[in-house]
């Protein structure tokens, strides 16, 4: 895979923190946990419930030796999440989200959490959502 990096932009690799000096083109060439600078999240902006989901998951990518607070954490708040959800949708997609994070695909599994962010505010917004109440 390779991935064009701007001048003093960061990637996180394996736990690592890398900062380019110039703009640069990087071919990571075995299966690497990677995260660009552009899809951190910093914990002020995990403001709703799926996004400090990817808050933690982030944490998993970020720091992949030591996971087990995480991994925890993620545990509770998964489980917290799916039991108060009531959108097909949601659910279906935090189920991927669990699945792929079971198989220790963190950066997949942040791109699923990411495309149910606008599911999220919908439901936030008070839009209606399918429930088991609603189908009746």
């Amino acid at each position: 895979m390779k991935i064009s990096l701007r001048a003093g932009e960061r990637i996180y690799i394996n736990g690592a923190v890398l900062r380019v000096d110039r703009k640069v083109s990087v071919e990571l060439v075995n299966d690497v946990m990677f995260l660009l600078e552009g899809q951190v999240m910093q914990a002020s902006d995990a403001t709703t419930a799926l996004r400090q989901l990817y808050f933690i998951v982030q944490l998993m990518l970020m720091n992949p030796t030591d996971i087990r607070d995480a991994a925890a954490l993620y545990a509770q708040h998964h489980a917290a999440l799916c039991a108060v959800c009531e959108s097909r949708e949601m659910l279906e997609g935090l189920g991927a989200v669990d699945e792929l994070v079971e198989a220790t695909r963190y950066f997949e599994a942040l791109k699923r959490i990411r495309a149910l962010f606008p599911v999220e505010e919908a439901i936030l917004a008070g839009a209606i959502t399918e429930s088991p109440f609603q189908a009746a």
